[in-house]
């Protein structure tokens, strides 16, 4: 209210007066970025690779130099030093200031990488894969084999993949060779691999198997006998024993005689499944045999854990111990209720199970049992676990409270077959709640991924498939789902989609280029022949 003025200074401001900006350049040449502080005498520049301090990359730090104005040249640059380069610029007062910039390091397409041999197993499908590195992308990548040119498009059950590499349907004996692939860009190649000696080897078999079962007791002995051979009966593959719960063969208390397995003191935690395993180059085969002690019960489910949504509960578990053909299904209820409903959980190798359908913000309760062919083992501990609440209001509707609990089987037995262009899916309806059969939803996901691609609603058994990309591998699956909402998923099916589009229009390319060749030849002969008739007619004349 006096009319009293103050004046603020602040102090600082731009540390940095020259940012690096971003760089492309061929491998081999100089690369240069810029980082001139304010007042060079007095500040410190620091240098960072994709957030890494180059004095930390000894390789890259070999190459670099620095200005006296804080300025890095890499020379000679490398297809490694391609990132983002970022400088610091530091006062004595600690405050800071930094920015980046992208250095793209481009070159010719070069491979990297090159096995001397590759073994691909006679019968099976197999890949043969380039390894290259291209900085701009790849435009062609040339195979030769026996040092002339292959053409994956022009053999019979041989196929080119996205990435470049050959994948071999059934690998036959023909396949074997010497191959050498040659990738280009838009600089060009950097030259051939060196030669990969193909050989196609056969998987080994087994001339004794391990039985199915051993029943000893405790302090007895085991002994499970293996033996293979390579399938040309020229080779011994190699033979090894495992546990299939992945825990050691006892220490001090087996022995392998030649390819049998002798297991002496037998004590509780050596029951399970054994896995007789051989192997040569071009697979590996295994063949189990389980053990059994006598008057020992088996071991429980246990450490349950789970997790919530609004209407679902995921319940996963550990094993209590590993046989084949086990099978687990959980018991679950509401927390204040008496009546407990089941669920089967379909897949045998999947220790986890999600029971939808729930009501929001309750207390449920799950038991998981396990059992297999020689009937049922042992409940797990009691667990409970809450749904969460719903996260909106809305008005409540009457609902039978046994409506929620209306389950329905898996659709049966699902199939993909190849339909003239087109693939149709085919399932059998489920055994269990038909009359509950809202429709069916049939989801396929694209591989190794698992990513989802498709999903569709049907309430028919089969379904046109259009929308298949080539050159994928795909998994399908089709759920019931019924008037509560339940869902019950079939079988899971595996497909490859073969490139056979390219190779249809390769094949009525090189059929239209043959019918304009005849044609031209038909027409030069054509006129040729005229030619010599008037020739002819004109003699003639004269005589």
């Amino acid at each position: 209210n006096n009319g009293t003025w103050f004046h603020i200074s602040v102090l600082g401001g731009t540390l940095l007066r020259i940012p690096p900006v971003n760089s492309t350049v061929l491998e081999g040449d100089p690369a240069f970025f810029h980082c001139t502080a304010q007042n060079p005498e007095t500040m410190f520049v620091e240098w960072y690779k994709d957030g890494v301090p180059l004095l930390e990359m000894y390789d890259l730090i070999n190459r670099s130099t620095f200005g006296p104005d804080g300025s890095l040249t890499i020379l000679p640059t490398q297809m490694s030093d391609l990132g983002y380069y970022t400088c610091l610029v530091r006062n004595k007062a600690n405050d800071t200031q930094d920015a980046s910039a992208f250095l793209n390091v481009q070159y010719a397409a070069k491979v990297i990488f090159a096995p001397k041999e590759v073994y691909l197993p006679f019968g099976q499908p197999a890949v043969l894969d380039c390894h290259f590195r291209s900085n701009p992308p790849l435009t062609n990548l040339r195979w030769e084999k026996d040092g002339f040119l292959f053409d994956p498009y022009n053999v019979q059950g041989v196929f080119y993949k996205r990435n470049g590499s050959i994948y071999f349907e059934k690998v036959d004996d023909s396949h074997a060779g010497r191959y050498s692939c040659t990738p280009y860009n838009d600089l060009g190649t950097d030259g051939a691999s060196p030669m990969i000696n193909v050989i196609v080897q056969k998987p080994p078999s087994f001339i004794l198997k391990p039985k199915i079962l051993y029943v000893t007791k405790i302090g007895g002995t085991v002994e499970m006998h293996c033996d293979a051979r390579d399938q040309d009966g020229t080779h011994v593959p190699q033979i090894s024993w495992i546990k299939r719960d992945g825990s050691l063969l006892p220490h001090g208390r087996y022995q392998l005689n030649g390819a049998n397995l002798t297991i002496e003191d037998i004590i509780e935690s050596d029951r399970g499944i054994y896995a007789c395993q051989a192997t040569n180059e071009a697979a590996t085969i295994s063949a189990d045999a389980e053990v059994m002690i006598e008057n020992v019960s088996p071991r429980a489910p246990y450490n349950l854990t789970g997790n919530s949504s609004d209407t679902a509960i995921t319940l996963r578990w550990a094993p209590g111990y590993i046989r084949q053909y086990l099978e687990y299904i959980i018991w679950y209820r509401l927390a204040e209720a008496q009546e407990w409903r089941t669920f089967k959980v379909n897949n045998k190798h999947i220790l986890e199970a999600t029971i939808t359908n729930l009501l929001p913000a309750k207390e449920y309760e799950f038991m998981v049992l396990c059992q297999d062919s020689y009937g049922d083992g042992m409940f797990s501990k009691a667990f409970r676990y809450f749904t969460k609440p719903k996260e909106f209001e809305q008005p409540e509707t009457f609902q039978d409270t046994l409506l929620q609990f209306n389950q329905i089987g898996s659709p049966i037995n699902l199939t993909i077959e190849k339909r003239h262009s087109n693939y149709e899916a085919r399932w059998k309806p489920p055994e269990l709640g038909l009359d509950q059969l809202r429709y069916y939803i049939l989801r396929w996901w694209v591989e190794p991924q698992h990513k989802l691609h498709g999903s569709r609603t049907t309430p028919e058994t089969t379904y046109i498939l259009e929308d298949l990309d080539e050159d994928e591998l795909y998994t399908f699956q089709v759920f019931a789902m019924s008037t509560t909402n339940y869902t019950s998923g079939s079988n899971e099916v595996e497909i490859y989609i073969h490139p056979y589009q390219k190779v249809k229009v390769m094949t009525i390319g090189g059929v239209l280029l043959l019918l304009v060749s005849l044609a031209i030849i038909s027409m030069l002969l054509y006129v040729k022949r005229n030619r010599i008739r008037k020739l002819r007619e004109a003699e003639n004349v004269k005589i």
